[in-house]
């Protein structure tokens, strides 16, 4: 397997996501390969600085990059040669077999729909977040900034992408859905969670359990969470603010370390026709490290083929014209 990274993405690049990939590759079998994405003369200099040989990547050179506070269209559209750009020209061309950046996620999203394109039925993208339980176990929340003001058909899908990657990924049987909300009712909520709790409701595409409250993301309650991209942002910033918070106060049991985001590494992109990986912005080496670990995972479980196939499934009216 060949994994590509855009070394040049992060707030702390290269330095971050080149010693994320030394760790990487020291725990990946010799059989797949790093392929480092970016200037070439600043990677190698930085891998001659950590004293580790540069044969070990496969390196490709790109003159540009596509800064963290660019525009996202225009930045891809004019930056060909940019990390961003040509680890989707190789994505879409088979020359790596995952892609994975810290970068400008804008640009990230706008890629996977420009170059490798979103699957046949799927309205819109998704990213996600693993929140830890008490239990031990894990719950996903989506979506988590990427789609800030969705529709109900279009939370609708977050459900069923959600449900899959957390079969096929996490090896839950029969993920339980919940609807993050402000209420147990029904009737309860904004016009968007009243409206997607309709479509919902009777569906036998997912196992969707009700309406779901912020006070249950610890508990054993739902195994994917859906809410729109502008609430799951603020969700996820703020747990990380609450670990960086514990971790300051010397609260550091084996709860609190499973709420550190550096052990997820980073998000599939749910929903386009291949494995995208994307990190958070402030990822350090080890988040890198796990990014790429994970970007294996994904692409070994196969699970935008699967999207597809379980796509086939459904029915018109369950997708876009329920």
């Amino acid at each position: 397997m060949k994994i590509g990274l855009d070394v040049m993405g992060g707030d702390f690049a290269p330095d971050n996501t080149i010693l994320g990939a030394i760790q990487a590759y020291k725990e990946l079998p010799s059989s797949d390969t790093i392929v480092l994405i970016g200037d070439q003369k600043i990677i190698e200099n930085k891998l001659r600085q950590e004293n580790f040989d540069s044969s070990k990547f496969e390196i490709v050179h790109a003159s540009e990059v596509i800064e963290m506070a660019e525009h996202p269209v225009k930045a891809f559209s004019n930056k060909k040669d940019s990390s961003i750009g040509i680890g989707y020209k190789m994505l879409k061309m088979q020359k790596i077999d995952s892609f994975s950046s810290a970068g400008n996620s804008g640009a990230m999203l706008i890629g996977s729909i420009y170059s490798i394109n979103t699957i046949s039925g799927i309205i819109r993208p998704v990213t996600s977040a693993i929140l830890p339980k008490e239990n031990g176990g894990i719950s996903i929340l989506l979506d988590i900034g990427t789609n800030p003001d969705p529709k109900p058909d279009v939370m609708y899908q977050f459900a069923i992408l959600g449900s899959i990657y957390a079969k096929e990924v996490y090896e839950i049987s029969n993920p339980r859905v919940g609807l993050l909300n402000i209420g147990e009712e029904e009737e309860k909520g904004n016009m968007l969670a009243q409206y997607s709790f309709k479509l919902m409701k009777d569906t036998k595409d997912f196992n969707f359990i009700g309406n779901i409250e912020g006070r249950d993301f610890m508990e054993d309650k739902a195994d994917v969470i859906v809410c729109d991209g502008f609430t799951g942002n603020i969700v996820l910033k703020q747990i990380e603010s609450m670990y960086k918070f514990m971790i300051q106060r010397g609260f550091n049991d084996d709860y609190v370390k499973r709420l550190n985001y550096e052990n997820y590494g980073g998000t599939p992109i749910l929903g386009v026709n291949s494995s995208v990986m994307l990190g958070h912005g402030i990822s350090s080496s080890l988040a890198i490290k796990n990014m790429l670990l994970q970007s294996k995972n994904i692409y070994e479980a196969k699970l935008s083929e699967k999207i597809k196939k379980a796509l086939s499934k459904y029915s018109d009216n369950n997708i876009k014209n329920r």
